[in-house]
Order: C-alpha cells, then structure tokens, then sequence
C-alpha cells in the first residue's frame, strides 16, 4: 500500500485499493496519476486490463465535493464497459459515497433522468450522453474533469462528432483525459484541438509475452467448425473468448457449440441491453465458460480468468488482432491464442504478421472427424414467406457466413448440383462443351449475369428473378442492407 499513498491517492480511496487486495500500482497507473492528481491534461497508450480505471478514476475520486451536482464525465464507446466502468468506480469511491450513474440506450430514459438529478459522476455512451443533453435533462456546468476511455474504438465506431458535441457542452476550463489502447492521427487530432499542453504516457502491452502462446492451424472450411470445437473439448482451459467478424458467424458457432454441450454463449450489437448484461453476468460467473463475441462488443470487457482466445475468424482489422490476445496472459498468468486459418483468411493473417510485432507458430492440425452443424436459417421476407414454404430443398449451405465446398462431384470428377426450382447450378451451369448455360424455369437465375452470346447483359425469369450480380429479392436487400449498414450517428 505504500507505494499507492506515494502516488497522492487520497485516505478514503487508498482504504477501498486495501480492501480490494491491490498490492502494487501497474505502470500505467504508476506513470499517470501523479499528473492527473496534479490536474494536468493527460493522454494515455493503454491497453484494456492495464487498471487504467483506477488511474483517471483516483483523480475523478478525489476531487468531488458532495452536492455539488454533475462533476465529472466518463465517455465509453459500450454498454458494457460503461457499466464496468461505473462499477469499478463505485468500488473505489465507496467510502466516499459518491454517486455514480452509468448512462447508455437500450433502456429505459425516464429513470436516467430521475438519477441524473443527484449524481455526481457520469458514466456513459456518446449517444445516451448526447441525448440527454439535448434534452435538458443533464447539467454539465459544473464539470471539471472529462475522461475519454478507449478514444480509438470510440473513432472506429464514428462517435467522433458525437464526442466533440458533448466535450463543447461542458466549460471550457476543464481537466481533459485521454486513454487508448492506440493512438492514431485522429486521436492525436482530437488531443490537439481539445486538450490543453496534455503530458503523453505510453505503457507496453499488459499481456506478458512470455506467458503467452501463440500459434495456428490450417484447416479447409468445411472442417473449421470441427477443429474449434475438438480443440475447446481437449484444450486443458479456463474461460474461453472466440472472436468472430460477424453477428450472423457469433450467433452460428454458439449454437453449434450449445449442441455439442459447451456452455457457450453470443455476445453482440444485436442483441438488446437486457440480454447482453444476462449474458456478461454468466460469463463472469462462470456459468457460461465460452463467450463467443465480435470485436466491438466485447470491447473493454476485463474478465482476468481468460485462459484461452480463439480467432474463428481473422480479424479484417490487423490492430484488433493485439486486443484480442490481450484478453488472456494477464498478471502473470499464463495464456494462449489460436487462429484458425482457411484459405480465404490467409490476406488477413499476413496484414496481421506484417502489421503487428507478433510471433504466430503453425501447428500440425490434428487428425478429426467432421462434425454435424446445424445450419443458420435464411432471413424470411414476409411478403415472400408463402411462396418460400416447401423450397427448402435449396442445399446451399452457409458454415459460418461461407458456401460448403462438399459439392456432390459426378463420375467425371466435376462439381455438380441437383435441386429443385429455386435452385442454381453449383458448377456455373457450363455444358460439356466450356460455355456457361443456366438450366431451370422462370425462378432460376443466371449464374453469369444472363450474357447472350454476343456479350450483352440480359435477364430471364419473372419479376421476382434477377441476375446473381444484383438478383436479391427486395427482402434479401434489405437484410444484407442491414448487415453492412454504417455505425448509426446522430444528425448535427
């Protein structure tokens, strides 16, 4: 404990740093809190788990006064970290009495406001920030010191408007600080227009390298499935984060993974607040030992007992790579990272060695019998769900997101497709002589964009029929419209 009352913390926070079996500060904390203490602006390189919340929250602490109204702000870019970090703040504040309130969407607004009255620290997310300000219901005249945890998640996910808008609706004279896991021109943008001579503090990764293994396997796609789940029923392990790109991949290896008995779970921006806190709640207890999660949802989440990191998925990102791993081999503790490699991943992974200054080994993949998946269903159009019914003799499969490569082959060895109405040729559609030929009636599409012999594009089929280029129906639009939709902001 001596070494925390050298930093400056103050008698009350240091008896809750006791309680809580802290023996040493980190180096981020060590590096840090004598600047914030002293009120200068700081920014901060900081990896998640590096105890980063007990440094700015060690500044925020010590100077509340009681009854004195909103005094501080914490900006998060999640849910959950938002209510991890309010936690944590309580923990640390609780022989002060501070009250805290952790603010974000997907509930409810009118008690928000009804807490809001009497708080005096405010966790939250841009947008629920920005709402209530809009509203009235939030009074940031009082306050001196604004935190901007994970900055660069908080970029990645277009909240950047969002912050500057509430950073221009507090005054003018206040303690700015700045934490991120990395910091990027735009965070280094945003330091230089808000911050004020800021002291820059920069720790190395919190993961310890030489507890930390690293390798991959090289698997086809059709077997991906099967080796996660060989290597999560024999690896010896502790709590298990899988990491996919996708909500639809998320939601597809849960389930198959719950049908093979392991308690997993999907985390994810799809799923509303209530069940996502239900989830985290299993997670941390150890009720559900595999969270299966995307790289923005499960951002900021500290969970210490992670012994294992699972990449199902490269990510697409090679920075999210590093935050990924750095959920395990935390405080001296020993951990492991395994990347699961198609063919299709293997762009990814090079960006991600060239990248990052990581050492991946290869292992052999072992010898495994493929295991049965139960497919995702096709989102339904309502208006075309009548016509759908009985069509679901369609075989073309979707393992996590990609086509099966189990095409039935004919005697000739090549690649052929048999169906019903609603089905496409696999092979193209190419007769024995090499040109592309599409079979099938008015339902059927062409493979090949409907091209006449003489180059031009042509389309056959009814209304409800279009080129595989752009042929999704209207409802198919949609959805994948909905997929690929950009990070909602608000309108200025």
């Amino acid at each position: 404990m001596e070494q925390f009352k050298k930093l400056g913390i103050c008698e009350p926070i240091l008896r809750a740093i006791e309680d809580e079996r802290f023996i040493e500060p980190t180096e981020i904390q060590e590096m840090s809190i004598p600047y914030i203490l002293d009120g200068r602006d700081v920014v901060a390189e900081s990896a998640t788990g590096s105890g980063k919340t007990l440094a700015f929250g060690s500044g925020i602490l010590h100077d509340i006064e009681k009854g004195e109204g909103i005094q501080a702000v914490v900006l998060t870019p999640t849910r959950e970290l938002a209510e991890q970090v309010a936690s944590s703040l309580r923990i640390f504040g609780k022989y002060q009495h501070s009250k805290i309130t952790a603010i974000y969407g997907g509930v409810g607004i009118e008690p928000q406001i009804k807490r809001l009255k009497r708080t005096e620290i405010v966790v939250g997310t841009p947008g629920r920030v920005l709402d209530h300000i809009n509203r009235g219901t939030m009074d940031l005249d009082n306050v001196e010191q604004f935190v901007i945890d994970e900055a660069d998640t908080m970029l990645d996910m277009g909240f950047i408007d969002d912050v500057k808008k509430i950073l221009r609706a507090c005054p003018l004279k206040k303690q700015v600080l700045l934490f991120s896991a990395t910091i990027s021109k735009e965070v280094n943008r945003l330091a230089q227009k808000y911050m004020v001579d800021p002291v820059n503090v920069s720790v190395e990764a919190y993961v310890d390298a030489s507890k930390l293994e690293q390798i991959y396997y090289k698997v086809s796609n059709i077997m991906k499935f099967s080796l996660l789940l060989h290597l999560i029923k024999n690896e010896r392990s502790g709590l298990i984060m899988v990491f996919c790109n996708t909500q639809r991949n998320t939601d597809f290896i849960a389930k198959n993974l719950q049908k093979y008995d392991v308690d997993a779970v999907a985390l994810h921006g799809g799923l509303n607040q209530s069940k996502r806190t239900s989830i985290m709640n299993r997670f941390h207890s150890a009720k559900a030992t595999v969270l299966v999660c995307t790289d923005v949802a499960a951002r900021g989440i500290d969970v210490p007992e992670v012994s294992h990191v699972y990449n199902y998925d490269i990510p697409n990102e090679s920075k999210h790579y590093v935050h990924r791993i750095g959920r395990t081999a935390r405080a001296g503790k020993e951990g492991k990272a395994i990347s699961i490699l198609t063919t299709r991943d293997k762009g990814y992974f090079d960006a991600v060695l060239q990248d990052n200054d990581v050492t991946i080994i290869e292992e052999e993949t072992p010898y495994i019998q493929q295991v049965e998946i139960k497919w995702m269903e096709k989102p339904k159009d309502n208006k075309r769900s009548g016509r759908r019914q009985g069509r679901n003799q369609n075989r073309s499969y979707v393992q996590g997101g990609h086509k099966s490569h189990s095409d039935e082959k004919g005697k000739d060895g090549q690649k052929r497709s048999f169906g019903n109405k609603g089905q496409q040729s696999r092979d193209g559609g190419k007769s024995q002589g090499g040109p592309k030929r599409t079979f099938g009636n008015k339902s059927q599409q062409s493979r090949d964009d409907g091209k006449s012999q003489d180059g031009s594009k042509r389309s056959f089929g009814n209304q409800g029929s279009q080129s595989q280029n752009g042929g999704k129906d209207q409802g198919d639009q949609k959805s994948q419209k909905g997929s690929q939709r950009r990070p909602r902001q608000h309108k200025r």
